[in-house]
């Protein structure tokens, strides 16, 4: 099992910007003390929910910072950049960290992020397939042309391509997407990529997406090792205490304030209605779907979706006191207490 930390950079009530991003650096150098498998870092544009614009940047300097973890993005969003700017610099990740880097893509959402940057609506609504097959072709190929809808270039040289590393199996990175519904489930197992799957999914609803993955997969001609070894993620939220009722009790204290502030903030490109979540009913959900409470049933959690979904790599978010001392001691306890307990 490899369970690592899922760092969002969120912005609670009262917090500055800077105070967040500091928090998720530390995030991450504490989970390479603690002994956690990675670090998987979100994107969000204009919003406290989450401050760190670009994954692949932070990505950059906390490889730096560290010498084991393995840190990926989670994710970044393809119809607000070009496939083959973020397939250059996966590529130098890859390349200078000697292989720990993770690409995660994903669609994002309808917000008015693809007016600022120019994608439009057509890129979030049919324009994903598209990119990500770009993106795949400069990770894996020696040169590119484009003739598609959106994208259309004459051949180029992949520079620096990511078979050229000193080490590894010249294979590249790895390529994650974030799926949330069954269409996205099949896009990505058409192509044999391993999904990211949100935290405010149950272990059921994993469980139904991962099979549909399965099939989808040896349907397209995926051979059964491939399909039986892909490395799908679970996001989800972690909060190590004494007892369930004090690690509950934390983040019933803090998220909502937070998801208020950050959901809220979201403003959709046509001006289309979404509602959001309540806060308080989604942190109650979420510390009922996942390891909140003692070291012995965030283990127990763990194990159990594990167990129900075939899914054995983890991203945990642990910074929803949005305390920073508080997060680096349950990052900590994570690692001393729960992954023991994981084997």
């Amino acid at each position: 099992m490899r369970v690592g930390a899922f760092v969002l950079a969120a912005q609670f009530p009262g917090q500055g910007q800077g105070e967040a991003l500091h928090r998720a650096v530390r995030t991450a150098e504490v989970a390479e003390e603690a002994g956690l498998d990675s670090v998987w870092l979100a994107e969000h544009h204009f919003v406290p929910y989450g401050v760190c614009p670009s994954a692949v940047t932070l990505a950059g300097l906390l490889l730096g910072r560290t010498r084991r973890l393995r840190v990926g993005t989670a994710v970044s969003v393809l119809p607000s950049t070009h496939p083959v700017a973020l397939g250059e610099q996966a590529a130098l990740l890859h390349l200078a960290s000697g292989g720990r880097f993770t690409l995660g893509v994903g669609r994002g959402g309808p917000w008015v992020d693809l007016e600022v940057f120019g994608g439009g609506l057509e890129a979030y609504e049919k324009g994903f397939p598209e990119s990500l097959d770009l993106l795949r072709r400069w990770l894996t190929q020696a040169r590119v042309g484009a003739a598609g809808e959106r994208y259309a270039f004459r051949e180029v040289a992949v520079v620096p391509r990511p078979s050229e590393a000193l080490d590894g199996d010249g294979s590249g990175p790895e390529v994650i997407v974030a799926c949330t519904s069954p269409s996205s489930v099949r896009m990505a197992a058409r192509r044999g990529l391993p999904m990211l799957l949100g935290m405010h999914c149950g272990d059921e609803n994993k469980a139904e997406m991962v099979a549909l993955w399965r099939s989808t997969a040896l349907a397209a001609g995926h051979s059964p090792e491939h399909v039986a070894a892909a490395g799908h993620v679970s996001a989800g939220v972690c909060q190590i205490a004494d007892s369930a009722a004090d690690a509950r009790e934390t983040l019933l204290k803090s998220m909502p304030g937070w998801l208020r502030l950050g959901l809220d903030a979201h403003v959709t490109v046509d001006g289309r209605v979404r509602a959001m979540r309540d806060p308080v009913a989604y942190t109650e959900l979420l510390c009922d779907l996942h390891p909140v409470g003692t070291a012995r049933l965030a283990a127990d959690r763990l194990a159990a979706t594990a167990a129900r979904t075939g899914i054995t790599r983890f991203a945990l978010l642990t910074e929803g006191s949005g305390d920073l001392a508080a997060t680096e001691e349950n990052v900590r306890r994570l690692g001393a207490e729960v992954l023991p307990r994981l084997g």
